[in-house]
């Protein structure tokens, strides 16, 4: 086990609240294509460290489906020199956080600690993506783990429902697949299988490690170079960023899972843009005035008006080379038929007619207080820097960001509803509806 005094970089020598003029980010490139990029943060006393890998479940075959997030449970159990409880400890012994988890398009291991503690949070969280074992016991045990978390998501309706949703939405393709697998692809997945999923995906030039808070970044690309030591090879560029265009031979579905539940989940929505096709800030604005938010009309249409459901709103989800726009809803089964009916109708009008310049102008400025407030912290500061250098390969200051917002104008928002929201619909259905015909004409309607 590592010494954690050894690790320890002190205060004084980072000269806390001094060299303003290290302030934003910074990117070194190292041998191998490795990246390292940093912010700082003055006025704070932590730091966030974040090692990104550009491998997630999209990049599964269907044999092994579930296994980035499989590996991701395993690589913590054990490295080398460090087992579960000692790394456990460790973490601790600091009063910090490790943590981690798997998407579509990436993995993401990280620490929070006390700046301090910089040099051990980056040795620690290198160790377990570098040299996690992926021992054949670990494998055993951890796999009953996944099983009781993919247990826990079928008995949340929410949950099941945004990964049927997605199905639905995309078929078999990679994206519409469970990032947590199966219960079958789970049981069946091998050592070997997660072991090579391992050395083969993460290596270093798809690898980005971010580091926000009280840091210096050239004392942090030194501490990744030792950390990465015999794993850098100077031949090796980054790997571009992840790109295409999507192509899909099935058409947007409906679904139905039958659950013993006192309500019934609806979720129904489209294809949207991919993260390079430019729409990206008109498509905030729209699903924020669509459903974001205590004013929108989702909000005020389905709820606060008519009571019919608790929890109602919209959502986007974007990926390299697609996206979804969906709505939630969650109301009694004798109200799924009214409920859909609204959302339909919101839908339909501001396809046909936009939304309103107060409702444009309402919604980009709680776009912006809602990104500001939520990057006042090292480790929203550290997953805005490693999301925006693997999707984009560029970083935007803040302030180039609010000005992208402050752009987006109310015919922009109604080319994009336009448009969007005449794409095929998808739908799926959680609650206590044996088969489609079961469901209401309303909702058989919808694809």
């Amino acid at each position: 086990m590592a010494d954690i005094e050894h690790h320890r970089t002190t205060a004084s020598t980072r000269k806390v609240g001094a060299r303003t003029e290290d302030s934003g980010v910074r990117r070194t490139v190292l041998p191998g294509g490795l990246r390292v990029v940093t912010e700082y943060m003055p006025g704070v006393r932590s730091a966030s460290v974040g090692v990104w890998v550009g491998v997630g479940s999209r990049d599964e075959k269907p044999t092994v489906a579930g296994a980035a997030h499989f590996l991701e449970h395993l690589l913590f159990k054990s490295t080398p020199t460090r087992s579960a409880l000692e790394i456990a400890q460790v973490v601790d012994g600091i009063g910090g956080e490790l943590n981690a988890f798997t998407s579509r398009e990436h993995t993401c291991f990280y620490a929070h600690v006390l700046d301090e503690d910089l040099a051990l949070a980056v040795d620690l969280v290198s160790d377990v993506v570098l040299r996690g074992r992926c021992l054949s016991d670990d494998v055993d045990v951890e796999r009953q783990v996944v099983l009781e978390e993919i247990s826990m998501r079928d008995d949340d309706p929410e949950d099941l429902l945004g990964d049927e949703f997605l199905t639905a939405l995309f078929g078999d393709h990679p994206v519409g697949r469970p990032v947590i697998g199966s219960t079958e692809s789970i049981e069946s997945m091998t050592r070997a299988q997660v072991h090579s999923f391992h050395v083969r995906r993460y290596t270093p030039e798809r690898m980005v490690v971010a580091v926000a808070g009280n840091v210096d970044h050239d004392e942090t690309v030194e501490l990744v170079r030792r950390s990465f030591a015999g794993h850098l090879k100077d031949s090796a560029v980054p790997a571009p960023r992840r790109e295409g265009t999507l192509r899909l031979r099935t058409a947007p579905e409906l679904t139905v899972l039958n659950r013993d539940s006192e309500q019934a989940h609806l979720c129904l929505g489209v294809r949207g843009y991919g993260r390079h096709q430019g729409h990206r800030w008109a498509l905030s604005v729209l699903n924020t005035a669509v459903g974001g938010g205590l004013s929108s009309r989702l909000f005020q249409e389905v709820r606060e008006s008519r009571g019919l459901a608790y929890s109602v709103y919209s959502s986007v989800d974007t990926f390299a080379d697609t996206g979804a726009f969906s709505v939630y809803a969650g109301c009694q089964p004798d109200n799924l038929a009214e409920v859909t009916t609204l959302i339909r109708g919101v839908l339909a009008d501001v396809a046909a007619n936009g939304i309103t310049d107060a409702e444009c102008a309402r919604a980009k400025g709680s776009i912006r207080g809602g990104m500001v407030l939520g990057l006042e912290d090292s480790g929203s500061r550290m997953h805005r820097i490693g999301r925006s250098e693997l999707n984009y390969g560029t970083h935007r200051t803040i302030s180039e960001t609010l000005a992208r917002i402050d752009a987006v104008t109310t015919e922009e928002v109604r080319a994009v509803a336009a448009e969007l929201l005449s794409r095929p619909f998808a739908a799926s259905v959680v609650g206590p509806y044996r088969r489609k015909r079961d469901l209401p004409a309303v909702v058989r309607g919808i694809v």
